[in-house]
């Protein structure tokens, strides 16, 4: 069990925490629950936080581990360590080998999608299945939409911004959201995560990889074809300002024989902005994961 800062209000973030040492890394991590484990990974530039509702809403059937990816949210990472999201992958493979986890499936949103499919590639045999919400797998190089975004927050102003006025959290949090507006407590806890300009490195870092990162996701890419043979959930967001009705096409012509369920409404962040939906999507696949199931979350829609 590990003490959390002050800073953490109980009520918003009920769960006994842990955190594992690991190469020079102390991973923070939820693990709440027991049944089947879910392996839930955030993106830039949110923390276990941001899954706190799915959590409180399967943890009753389901074991649900949401770890801080290394400089973000209560995980500290090495003095030295670069960030990128290679690196972060190499890092969370020990975690899983740690843990020993076996017939999880990986819940994957943002940067924790080729994260955690590096993760499922590496090592299969403890992978059940695969649940991806608004996320991508294969290089963005030539789609001037990605390489936009990856220059304006990537590039050394928007860096320097993330850093001095933790931008990322302030801009991008709220407009990921588009049911309900983040509470101001629940941006407290965004910012207070990423509190110095030291602790936002990582964030600053991610938009970059966007683009820069191209070799690791193409060796994602190029795993896909050997998942197909694991049951697959697609949660789409339909109102991303990240990701759009390409990407999802994309995911439906390389994992073919994947359930598609759409959350028209939600944002990018689509686990906090519409996480009934989300949880219960999860439970009704998990119960039978085929494309049928789609048929038992047709509410979701």
């Amino acid at each position: 069990m590990r003490k959390l800062p002050d800073w953490v209000d109980r009520s918003l973030y009920p769960f006994t925490t842990h955190a594992l040492e690991w190469d020079g890394h102390r991973i923070h991590y939820v693990d709440q629950g027991r049944g089947p484990a879910l392996l839930m990974l955030h993106g830039n530039p949110t923390w276990s936080f941001v899954w706190r509702d799915v959590i409180g809403r399967l943890s009753d059937r389901f074991r649900c581990i949401a770890p801080d990816l290394p400089g973000f949210g209560l995980s500290e990472a090495p003095s030295g360590f670069d960030g990128r999201p290679e690196s972060i992958a190499e890092v969370l493979t020990g975690f899983v080998e740690e843990l020993d986890l076996d017939n999880v499936v990986l819940v994957a949103q943002d940067w924790g999608g080729p994260i955690g499919l590096s993760i499922v590639e590496r090592m299969p045999e403890r992978f059940a299945g695969l649940v991806l919400g608004n996320t991508w797998g294969w290089p963005v190089t030539g789609d001037r939409h990605f390489e936009r975004f990856s220059a304006l927050m990537g590039g050394a102003v928007g860096a320097w911004l993330t850093r001095r006025a933790n931008l990322f959290v302030n801009a991008i949090i709220p407009a990921g959201h588009k049911r309900r507006r983040p509470s101001a407590d629940e941006m407290r806890h965004y910012r207070r995560a990423l509190g110095t300009p030291q602790r936002r490195q990582a964030s600053a870092i991610m938009p970059r990889e966007i683009v820069r990162s191209a070799p690791f996701l193409a060796r994602v890419e190029s795993g896909l074809p050997a998942l197909r043979s694991l049951p697959v959930l697609l949660i789409w967001a339909g109102r991303d300002i990240a990701f759009r009705e390409i990407e999802l096409d994309r995911w439906t012509r390389e994992l073919p024989d994947a359930t598609v369920v759409r959350i028209p409404d939600a944002g990018h962040f689509l686990q906090s902005d519409a996480p009934t939906e989300f949880a219960d999507t999860i439970r009704a696949w998990h119960r039978d994961p085929t494309p049928d199931a789609e048929n038992a979350t047709e509410g979701a829609r």
